[in-house]
């Protein structure tokens, strides 16, 4: 791990001098030129002043030209070649400086009507200045890239041990040693991730023992229901009376119906989380769920009733969403009175400058009964717990489905009592909801 941390960091350096020094080397050779070639059109501007200053009032150099001046202007082991007019020829020519320059550097100065000047200089002494340029950029590039791995092999160092020892707490991890470390190395990224994987271990330790709570609350539910359901229809089945028989036939059907959910749900709880999550409109979703139920209520003299907004959808599985309701509703037949309503709404989403949440989608179920006491109010969810004689495992059974799939379950009114269910909606409902506060 340490090589390649430092083949890694070694690879980004030399790559950054590169990319930074070979356009700086570039760059100082054309500088170390354009300063040269500026100073020599400098010198050609004082020049042509000067031959302009002599002129007459034809514009023409009146006699011989002064080359004094210009003499001085010319660097050494320069040549200078000046063309202008005067009243004999239109095309005077005269040469100041060296005969001949080997590899000269041209710069050249039109006057217009008043001629021209060329001057050429040796370009050997422009050429070394650009070699040294190229030399000192090359040598800062050298130096970061020496720096820069001093700087890799420290931190890889520093980086291999502690990186080391976090992939070992992963590993150990997925195989299930869900014990913390309070091992910390200083360095705030890693002591993050080693944060992170505490939380984790004890999220997905958490959530380990939720779903063995589900598979077991499950498998009980199967027990208690089917087992006294089919006793009945074993003994309806056999009965004289073509629609007694009818009706168990029915039954019997309702319990497979069941049974195929049972063995949804317990498959479900040995997925990863929402692995069965999709969009779910609610209300279609839950309206078989209150036809079965109807029945029940009707013989109580009570009424069920759903209603809402056709169009919320949520991310949910579906199997999981109607076991819930299913439990709620007949808690509320079993302990509640008068008539059961489950209600379906979009709870808006929540965009300030404290807190952010996407939309969701809320199921509630309310009765007209005496609610929950206060002191059973606290430990309704508890899995066991039971103020009325109840195993305790439907409302425990019923939070461990909805936040399986993302969501929660809160007893939002003790009186009378009103069950919430609050669940992730769908994508396209979270994007296009108004950002409002959660209404309470």
């Amino acid at each position: 791990m340490r090589r390649r941390i430092l083949q890694s960091i070694l690879a980004v350096v030399i790559l950054t001098a590169l990319l930074l020094g070979l356009p700086l080397m570039y760059t100082a050779w054309l500088w170390v030129e354009d300063f040269t070639r500026d100073d020599l059109q400098r010198r050609l501007d004082r020049m042509a002043s000067e031959i302009l200053s002599q002129e007459g009032e034809a514009g023409m150099v009146i006699g011989d030209l002064d080359i004094g001046s210009l003499r001085l202007a010319i660097p050494q082991s320069g040549r200078l070649v000046v063309v202008f007019p005067t009243p004999q020829d239109a095309a005077s020519r005269v040469d100041i400086g060296e005969p001949f320059v080997s590899r000269p550097l041209v710069e050249s100065l039109s006057m217009g009507t008043s001629g021209s000047l060329r001057l050429e200089v040796p370009s050997d002494d422009m050429r070394t200045l650009q070699r040294q340029a190229v030399g000192a950029v090359g040598l800062v590039v050298l130096a970061s890239i020496l720096a820069g791995t001093a700087i890799a092999v420290l931190t890889a160092k520093r980086l291999a041990d502690p990186l080391q020892d976090v992939a070992r707490r992963a590993a150990r991890l997925a195989e299930g040693d869900f014990r913390p470390d309070p091992t910390r190395h200083g360095i705030a990224e890693l002591d993050r991730v080693s944060e992170v994987l505490d939380s984790a271990t004890v999220e997905i330790s958490g959530r380990l023992q939720r779903e063995h709570s589900l598979v077991a609350d499950v498998s009980h539910q199967l027990r208690s229901r089917l087992t006294a359901v089919r006793l009945r229809l074993d003994e309806l089945s056999v009965h004289p009376d073509p629609d007694v028989v009818q009706e168990a036939d029915e039954a019997m059907a309702q319990v497979d119906r069941l049974t195929l959910a049972i063995d949804e749900l317990v498959r479900s709880s040995r997925s990863d989380g929402s692995a069965g999550a999709e969009e779910v409109p609610v209300i279609a979703e839950l309206t078989g769920l209150v036809a079965e139920w109807q029945r029940n209520f009707e013989d109580a003299g009570r009424e069920l009733v759903l209603r809402g907004d056709v169009g919320v959808t949520a991310s949910v599985t579906g199997s999981r969403l109607r076991e819930a309701v299913s439990v709620l509703v007949d808690n509320a037949l079993s302990h509640g009175g008068g008539t059961c309503t489950v209600a379906v709404r979009l709870v808006p989403a929540v965009d300030t400058a404290e807190r952010r949440r996407e939309a969701l989608a809320c199921v509630e179920v309310s009765d007209e009964g005496d609610g929950v006491s206060n002191d059973m109010a606290p430990h309704i969810f508890d899995r066991g717990f039971s103020g009325a004689g109840s195993t305790g495992v439907g409302l425990a059974l019923a939070r461990a489905l909805v936040e399986a799939d993302g969501g929660r379950l809160e007893l939002q009114r003790r009186r009378p009592a009103m069950f919430s269910v609050f669940l992730p909606a769908s994508r396209d409902q979270s994007m296009g909801a108004p950002r409002t506060r959660e209404p309470r």
